[in-house]
């Protein structure tokens, strides 16, 4: 994970400056920053907030976006249930997107005795470490020294490199892939749809999408673990 704290840590800042830029007080940014913890449903909803959109509109976006972490939270199900319910929820709460895509890639399995098990929430652990640190830390000083960072520096292009990369490593199948470009091209023809709607436009095409093709390709296509 240390390799990748850098576009992290600049997300984190950038999300910071957004947030106390777009009229939050220094107490609600730090608020947001530490109860949501997520950087693309912060930045879906700030938008939202600086424009008045209605409440509901504010959730479900931001539950719309953050929808991939009830796929990574079924995915981590097998490796995490032996663990007490107080810390499946930290792990819920301390999970994302690259530290998941991580910890996948390197563990295919759940582990079946103790020490795998073990070594498994140790190497989470890690990666979670690594990541609230970068995030947490830069936001705080984004959210402090909004007014001293220009715009133009354009931080935000680190986070979409971030997910750019997330995006690459999870598309491993062609169900996957046509999915992800479904969504893509929803989210271009929807652009001007009010309050970011386009985003869950995109989302709704690419479930309804995925579902199709997995009745229609064939299970080599699909992939193990489409």
């Amino acid at each position: 994970m240390a390799p990748l704290a850098a576009g992290i840590s600049a997300w984190g800042l950038m999300t910071g400056v957004a947030m106390v830029k777009s009229g939050m007080s220094v107490v609600e940014a730090l608020a947001m920053t530490f109860l949501v913890y997520a950087g693309s449903s912060q930045l879906a909803a700030i938008p939202l907030i600086v424009a008045g959109a209605p409440i509901w509109v504010i959730l479900a976006t931001g539950f719309c976006v953050n929808l991939r972490f009830v796929v990574f939270s079924l995915h981590l199900r097998p490796y995490l249930m032996h663990l007490p319910r107080w810390r499946r929820l930290v792990n819920g709460y301390l999970t994302a997107d690259l530290s998941y895509a991580l910890f996948t890639r390197q563990f295919p399995t759940p582990g079946e005795t103790p020490q795998q098990r073990h070594e498994q929430e140790a190497y989470l652990a890690g990666n979670y470490g690594v990541t609230w640190c970068s995030w947490m830390g830069t936001s705080v000083v984004g959210i402090v020294l909004a007014n001293l960072i220009p715009s133009a520096w354009g931080l935000g292009f680190a986070g979409v490199l971030c997910l750019i990369g997330i995006l690459c490593s999870l598309a491993s199948t062609p169900a996957r892939l046509m999915a992800a470009l479904v969504a893509g091209a929803a989210a271009v023809a929807a652009y001007a749809f009010p309050l970011k709607l386009n985003i869950v436009a995109a989302i709704a095409a690419a479930v309804l999408a995925g579902f199709w093709l997995e009745h229609r390709l064939p299970r080599a296509w699909r992939g193990q673990a489409a």
